[in-house]
């Protein structure tokens, strides 16, 4: 089955629970800092790529002009009409907008599916010279805890394309040539039992989660801060990266 088909039929089996599958999707104080991160002026035009359910142009609705969603997966979006003023159904590797038509680009959790340096281009491509690009992804602390946390997301969901640490961030925005480019922590805390029933993916998977969880290294451990007990908890970072469309010369 290929990959974008995958991803639409995980994320239709999510919708309908997918606000309350993690503590950090409808997080007020994530969203507050990803629009701290963009700076929205009033008369800005944002395009929120995987728009999802509208969960993060939630936090926007009101602060810029105007908010355009585009995603592969009507399910999800069908949600969004709250927070967007457009919707778009399509791939961010093609994005159906012209040179220089937004002011802000924001994508959380979305390239991890995508071809993403394809995607990352075309986000810059769209933006207007010094508009700014903001990317929201979970990531790994850094080498030490790479492979268990790779292989819980793996777990978690078998569309995923890519998985990130902070400086992969970076690379993305630099290579599609985003200059200025900066890497925030932001740190959810998050019930690993909540977080894995995401009603796609199987019992089986889970209980491969919790045990990467109960077995994990001690650095892992540490990085995460995990508790383990009759729930187990793991501190998810999130590198909230943004870059600038250089000026035209």
């Amino acid at each position: 089955m290929a990959i974008d088909q995958l991803v639409q039929d995980h994320f239709t089996a999510r919708a309908a629970k997918y606000n309350r599958s993690s503590h950090w999707v409808d997080d007020p104080a994530l969203g507050a800092f990803t629009v701290e991160t963009l700076a929205p002026k009033p008369s800005d035009v944002l395009l929120d790529i995987a728009c999802g359910t509208g969960m993060v142009s939630k936090h926007f609705k009101g602060k810029v002009a105007r908010i355009v969603g585009i995603d592969i997966t009507r399910a999800m979006a069908d949600q969004a009409s709250a927070y967007i003023d457009e919707f778009v159904e399509g791939p961010a590797e093609a994005l159906p907008f012209p040179d220089a038509s937004v002011d802000l680009v924001v994508c959380r959790q979305g390239t991890q599916f995508m071809r993403d340096a394809e995607a990352v281009r075309e986000m810059v491509r769209v933006l207007r010279p010094g508009g700014r690009v903001c990317l929201v992804h979970l990531c790994a602390y850094g080498e030490a805890d790479k492979k268990e946390y790779f292989e819980i997301l793996r777990l978690r969901n078998e569309a995923r394309r890519n998985f990130y640490r902070r400086g992969d961030l970076t690379a993305l925005l630099e290579g599609a040539g985003a200059v200025d480019v900066v890497v925030r922590d932001w740190v959810s805390v998050e019930d690993v039992d909540v977080w894995s029933d995401t009603g796609a993916i199987t019992e089986t998977a889970r209980e491969g989660i919790r045990a990467v969880y109960r077995t994990a290294s001690p650095m892992f451990a540490k990085l995460h801060a995990v508790q383990v007990g009759d729930r187990i908890v793991d501190h998810m970072l999130f590198g909230v990266a943004v870059g600038r469309k250089p000026m035209a010369r």
